[in-house]
């Protein structure tokens, strides 16, 4: 029986169904195996990089070694803009949420946390209660906070606040050269000024300290440390003169508000290097607070748009002397006059003869006396006098290519290259454009229009003897340690004059001082040379209503310039509105205080030590004289002048003197009044007519 069933068992073999069941398995085991090799494969070949990379990021901590950003310093070594150790406070909402057993206990340590900090931040506690509840993961709640306040709010230790050390720009002297120096945004990167232009420098470069962390990211003592220290951004240091700067600031301040003036703006250059000495403009601003609103301008402020507010601190952010333009006026006499006695197409003793208006092509041109006339005037009494025709004359005796190539070397055809973001491009007729008709006006600085740097940087080629040099603001740059890693000195980009007709201009500039409109930039001791400008503002493509410019550019001392002076007064509304009369005196008082602090000694002449003593003076013949002469001509005798009738302030009109009193010659005490009686020659319209 037992074998029987033994042999059964013996000879029983698996089923056809049973056989495909299990190859059936098999092959699913199999292909699991494979798939989980293909998978391992993947992970471990394909993305073996990335998952590397995502273990040591969760096992390190790689935290930014912030470079400090470098200072900014005056000529002489102070301050101007440093780095200073500060604190921002950030909030992780998601842990304040977690501060509770209950919903409502939540939200009562919410408010009372946003009312500590709203405290010791001087926040609004609404404000800080949206912040440190909202949905984000990590946010800023508080920047620039010092450390006493920091050391506060640690020892709170309120939920979810955390405090990293930062670094912030600071401008320990505050509105002090704003523009030249610019700003920086929140992150700390270069916005305008200098601190965009040497971004590269100032910036530096970051660090990193990488560290080993377990899952709790406390430091583990046997992982791996690496340290990478930041490298510190280098020192600018500029060419401003801090005591020049200071006699600047406190001028164009004085001047904008006696003046009435939308805008008053000056320029100090050394001629010998190109450096600029002091650079200011009345539209100034705090760069630690550079979005606060000028003192009285708070009211419209508040009305302002987005989209004005925007232009309005661009206005104010935006250095005119570098990045506008501006029609110069008769100072411009001073680039034609230079052209033509370089070309030798005249000379200082040249006869011209004025009568009032001059014909080019089809266009009758106007002399601002018209329609008198200067008459026989030699080319020195043309410049004193800011003749027209005269100007026109030289323009056509020199021709398109030798006014253009004068131009050309002056630099007026390009920018100057100054070290500044954003210079501005002058607005010159194109060499094929210009005509007789344009060049006619260009000569006496209508139709044309350039940035302050750049006329400015011209005249100086005239003070040093013929030299166009490349202007700077920064004339050294320092590593950490100060050692001197680039310098900038002394730059010629082109000699533009020969020394005799250098020499020659300074006569000229100077006898426009002693005998023309220049006058109320004299000073007793020194010798200086000079040219005033009235330069109606273009509006709307004419003339009308636009306002004017009123310029002095002066050398001093004429025979050994030291400086040059510019002074632009925009748009001033007092009794008279001419250069004569409204920068000559600006540019007067600021060369006085410098020349002094120079200390270069006054060298009194006879005539002037008589004048100094005496309580009295001899009253000038004003007749035929115009409004850009008689305030300069009676300014230099210590004399002012009233006009019969009177005019409004701010009158854009021009006249010619017809008779005075006190008459020529009379010696009355000094700081009298003449009484000016005068004929209108022009209501500022265009100076040109179709014949």
């Amino acid at each position: 029986m037992l074998e029987k069933l033994f042999a059964k068992t013996k000879n029983t073999k698996p089923g056809y169904r049973n056989r495909k069941r299990l190859l059936l398995v098999f092959f699913i085991i199999m292909a699991f195996f494979v798939a989980l090799t293909l998978r391992l494969g993947w992970h471990m070949i394909i993305r073996g990089d990335e998952y590397a990379q995502r273990a040591q990021k969760q096992q390190t901590s790689d935290s930014v070694v912030t470079a400090i950003r470098g200072d900014i310093l005056d000529s002489s070594g102070g301050q101007l803009a440093i780095s200073a150790t500060t604190h921002t406070v950030w909030v992780r909402p998601s842990t304040v949420k977690k501060n509770g057993k209950t919903e409502d206990e939540v939200e009562l340590n919410a408010r009372l946390e946003a009312q500590k900090l709203s405290e010791m931040l001087g926040m609004e506690a609404d404000a800080v209660y949206e912040t440190i509840t909202s949905d984000k993961t990590l946010v800023k709640l508080a920047k620039f906070v010092d450390q006493d306040t920091t050391d506060a709010v640690r020892k709170e230790k309120f939920p979810g606040i955390e405090i990293v050390q930062d670094v912030r720009r600071y401008y320990p002297l505050g509105a002090f050269s704003c523009q030249m120096l610019g700003l920086t945004n929140d992150d700390g990167n270069g916005l305008t000024g200098l601190e965009l232009y040497y971004e590269n420098y100032l910036s530096g470069i970051n660090g990193r300290w990488i560290t080993s962390k377990d899952n709790k990211k406390n430091s583990l003592v046997y992982g791996e440390s690496k340290y990478y220290s930041a490298t510190d951004g280098y020192t600018l240091v500029t060419t401003i003169d801090p005591n020049i700067q200071y006699i600047v600031e406190e001028k164009v301040a004085k001047y904008l508000e006696e003046k009435h003036a939308d805008r008053v703006a000056c320029i100090v250059m050394d001629p010998n290097t190109g450096y600029v000495l002091g650079m200011a403009q009345s539209d100034e601003f705090d760069p630690n607070d550079p979005r606060a609103p000028m003192p009285g301008d708070e009211e419209d402020f508040a009305k302002m748009t987005d989209e004005e507010k925007v232009a309005y601190w661009n206005k104010r952010w935006r250095s005119f002397c570098i990045s506008d333009v501006y029609e110069p006026g008769s100072t411009f006499k001073l680039i034609t006059t230079s052209i033509a006695l370089d070309a030798g197409v005249t000379s200082k003793t040249d006869g011209f003869k004025c009568g009032g208006a001059m014909q080019v092509m089809d266009k009758y041109i106007k002399c601002w006396v018209f329609p008198r006339a200067h008459g026989s005037e030699s080319l020195m009494e043309a410049v004193s006098n800011s003749c027209n025709v005269a100007m026109m004359h030289l323009a056509s005796r020199m021709g398109r290519d030798i006014f253009y190539n004068g131009l050309d070397g002056f630099g007026i055809l390009e920018k100057t290259g100054i070290d500044f973001p954003g210079e501005g491009s002058n607005i010159v007729y194109s060499r094929r454009e210009a005509g007789p008709v344009q060049l006619a006006t260009m000569s006496f600085g209508q139709g044309i229009s350039v940035t302050p740097i750049n006329l400015i940087t011209s005249i100086s080629a005239i003070a040093n003897g013929g030299y166009l040099l490349q202007p700077h603001l920064v004339k050294e740059i320092r590593d950490s340690e100060g050692k001197v890693v680039e310098s900038f000195g002394r730059t010629v980009k082109n000699v533009v004059l020969s020394k005799e007709t250098a020499q020659d201009m300074l006569d000229i500039m100077e006898f426009v001082v002693n005998n023309g409109g220049g006058g109320k930039s004299q000073i007793p001791g020194y010798r200086i040379g000079g040219k005033t400008g009235t330069a109606d503002k273009p509006k709307s493509g004419s003339y009308e209503g636009g306002g004017v410019y009123a310029s002095y550019v002066g050398v001093a001392p004429a025979d050994d310039p030291k400086m040059v002076v510019l002074v632009i007064v925009d748009n001033p509304r007092s009794k008279d509105i001419h250069g004569s009369t409204v920068a000559a005196p600006c540019a007067r008082e600021i060369m006085e205080e410098t020349l002094k602090y120079l200390n270069i000694e006054p060298k009194y002449t006879e005539e002037e030590l008589k004048k100094m003593r005496s309580k009295y003076t001899k009253v000038p013949d004003l007749t035929g004289q115009g409004f850009e002469n008689i305030g300069g001509i009676l300014g230099a005798k210590s004399l002012d002048y009233d006009l019969s009738p009177a005019l409004p302030d701010g009158s854009n009109i021009e006249i010619v003197v017809t008779d005075q009193y006190p008459k020529p010659g009379t010696e009355v005490p000094k700081d009298s009044l003449v009484t000016v009686y005068y004929d209108i020659v022009s209501g500022g319209e265009d100076l040109l007519e179709v014949n």
